[in-house]
């Protein structure tokens, strides 16, 4: 009996079956690709967050340091602080909005 051959055969490798694999896989990487996250450095909303801090910032010590120094060559430095003060928080505000009526994809 051991010289008979087997009643079935052996499967032999189905090319659909590799096709379809080898499409499954690819579908696979496609959606780990997709699903990725893509955010590499600070979004958006961090520099824009950044970006009124420092003009809030620079507007409150860049009036406050003019304003100082025009009060000290006049003679007038109280006055000439407080007008540069409020110069530069009038500035910041206006950079401000003027950022925050600006579109993102600009």
């Amino acid at each position: 009996m051991s010289d008979d051959e087997p009643a079935r055969e052996p499967i032999q490798e189905d090319a659909r079956i590799d096709a379809l694999e080898a499409r499954l896989k690819a579908a696979q990487q496609r959606e780990e690709e997709r699903n990725r996250p893509q955010v590499s450095g600070p979004d958006a909303n961090y520099r824009s967050g950044n970006k009124v801090l420092a003009d809030l910032l620079g507007g409150l010590l860049g009036g406050t340091v003019i304003g100082y120094a025009i009060g000290s060559l006049t003679g007038t430095n109280p006055w000439g602080l407080l007008v540069g003060l409020f110069l530069g928080i009038g500035v910041a505000f206006r950079n401000i909005i003027r950022a925050a009526n600006q579109r993102p994809d600009e």
